[in-house]
């Protein structure tokens, strides 16, 4: 009797895994072999040149034995990084154009080495195009607007962009054209005075928005300038210390985006900045591995980690967010940081759209709030390291830097109005931007069929927009393309490139960057500090080695000597 018991428990219990087990092969089966060989004749019949699919892990292996063949090899002091960041698309893109096919498993990625096709993607105009879907990993890093789309992502766009300067002016000026078309002088005075107030009032608020800010930039920026003095004051009064400022820039730019996102709570904020970096590591790992459905929910080291990390990253900004919105009830809550500037926004939309419930609920503000300390925290901590770099490399420019911050605020604490007179500080950023772009490409997939450049590509084609082959194309650029030349943007960024324009560091079209006017504050604030109390070059421990995880990062370091003013 126990035998049959248990017989038929286990056959019970066979019968239900069965199913699962032939949709789970079936789900493998049909996105390793099948989908891949549909489009990979779709692409092929059209004549794209490339790689061809190699079940099931199409080019990955080749992918990772190039890339640890690059970091192996020791890279000369030069701005020409493409085959150190990138081996395999430089190799790819050399053998088979420009625009060209490879399989990282079994998803097609056309490579798109062309400015114009960039912008006509990033653009969007069709609604073809959309964020490329990452099975909920990206998610866990930051849900917000980067893995967001159509309605959605609109409607926290709109309600992100009071918190980030002068996106809204944009929308202004657009409708200028318009005042021009009255019958009488009185009625074009009386529509240009209506226009000049209401573009007055947003210019106005959108100035205090980051004037809110700028404590947070400034403090974090002098105590970073007093750290430094204290590691100079160990050393002879004409000597230098060497500092590894990547890890510098990195607390620096952790303290500033906790500061001003949640103001008070920055111890808090410091966790979730260790965190959110580990989880960027842990992020790269999973997307540089096969993935089969169903993978991310075994429980691999990996994936427990990923999903603590989540766990109390959630649960510190859920405590914050919980704290301000029973401050606001009880009349004490400030919008001095993006937490609250972010929530007041929430609540006006809500309210102008006549809905009882919040246009962003508490997992969308917590979403955002994650993307704030990835995003705001890596691409400026990148921007910083590699400027401190090629000023070291050219210290002609550091020079140039030193005699405009010096004229603009002598010893005085740098602000808002004079870092907008910042031309050469501004040229010599944008000309890092160039060489050294924090997201090395982008990614857009087809989620309908849709022509570009003459190719249709079917629903599901990766459409991989390498930032850094276009940013070092001599073709755009010109010859001294991998050379530091920040005089190509006298003009702006419009006239620097052949192909106008052909800059990208902070995307392009309706996705741009929200957070980019932010970041370049955000670095202007701190290189002024810097320049205005240290000399510096490289150390003899410097190993130039660019390297891209989340954002393109100096893999030993970034070793540089300071010397004090």
């Amino acid at each position: 009797m126990a035998i049959g018991a248990a017989l038929q428990h286990w056959s019970s219990l066979f019968f239900l895994v069965l199913p699962l087990a032939l949709w789970w092969a079936w789900r493998v089966l049909h996105s390793t072999w099948i989908v891949p060989r549909r489009l990979g004749r779709a692409l092929q019949s059209q004549g794209l040149p490339g790689t061809a699919y190699r079940f099931p892990f199409g080019d990955l292996k080749q992918l990772a034995r190039l890339a640890a063949a690059a970091r192996a090899e020791p890279m000369p002091l030069s701005h020409a990084i493409t085959p150190r960041v990138h081996r395999f698309y430089h190799d790819l893109i050399r053998e088979h154009g420009k625009i060209s096919v490879t399989w990282l498993g079994p998803t097609p990625r056309v490579i798109v080495n062309d400015p114009t096709l960039v912008r006509e993607v990033l653009a969007n105009r069709s609604g073809h195009f959309r964020k490329r879907r990452h099975n909920g990993l990206v998610r866990r890093l930051a849900n917000g607007l980067v893995s967001h789309d159509g309605h959605k992502w609109a409607a926290h766009r709109k309600i992100i962009n009071p918190a980030f300067h002068l996106e809204k002016l944009k929308v202004d000026r657009k409708k200028f054209p318009a005042i021009l078309h009255t019958k009488s002088l009185c009625e074009l005075v009386l529509r240009f005075r209506c226009w000049w107030r209401q573009f007055c009032s947003k210019l106005g608020a959108c100035m205090v928005a980051l004037q809110k800010m700028l404590p947070s930039f400034a403090a974090c920026a002098n105590e970073l300038v007093a750290r430094w003095e204290g590691y100079v004051g160990y050393v002879e009064s004409d000597g230098a210390k060497e500092v590894d400022v990547w890890l510098e820039f990195q607390n620096l730019t952790g303290d500033v985006i906790s500061r001003s996102a949640f103001g008070s709570s920055f111890s808090e904020g410091r966790r979730i900045f260790q965190l959110q970096s580990e989880q960027a590591q842990n992020l790269v790992k999973m997307m540089n591995t096969l993935y089969l459905p169903g993978f991310r929910f075994l429980p691999t080291r990996l994936n427990r980690r990923i999903k603590a990390n989540a766990r109390e990253v959630e649960e510190l900004l859920r405590g914050i967010v919980g704290k301000r919105e029973r401050a606001t009830k009880e009349g004490r809550a400030s919008n001095d940081d993006l937490l609250g500037l972010l929530m007041e926004s929430n609540v006006a939309e809500t309210r102008q759209a006549g809905s009882s419930r919040p246009i962003m609920t508490m997992a969308d503000i917590i979403g955002e709030l994650k993307l704030f300390y990835f995003a705001g925290m890596d691409t400026t901590a990148v921007l910083l390291t590699w400027t401190m770099v090629a000023l070291s490399m050219h210290p002609e420019w550091q020079h140039r830097a030193r005699e405009e911050v010096l004229r603009v605020f002598g010893d005085s604490q740098p602000d808002l109005d004079g870092i907008h007179q910042l031309k050469i500080v501004t040229m010599i950023l944008y000309e890092v931007l160039r060489l050294y772009p924090p997201v090395v490409q982008l990614d857009r997939q087809a989620h309908e069929e849709v022509e570009l450049g003459g190719v249709t590509y079917p629903p599901g084609v990766v459409l991989s927009l390498p930032i850094v082959f276009i940013h070092h194309d001599k073709g755009v650029w010109g010859e001294d393309a991998d050379e530091f030349r920040p005089g190509r943007f006298t003009d702006g960024i419009s006239r620097a490139s052949k192909d106008s324009p052909a800059f990208f560091p902070f995307g392009w079209g309706p996705r741009v960057c929200v957070g980019q006017n932010f970041a370049l504050v955000e670095a202007k604030m701190a290189l002024c500090a810097i320049l205005q109390h240290f000399s510096f070059g490289l150390s003899p421990a410097y190993t130039h080695a660019p390297f891209p995880v989340s954002t393109l990062q100096p893999e030993h370091g970034a070793q540089i000597m300071l010397k004090k003013l």
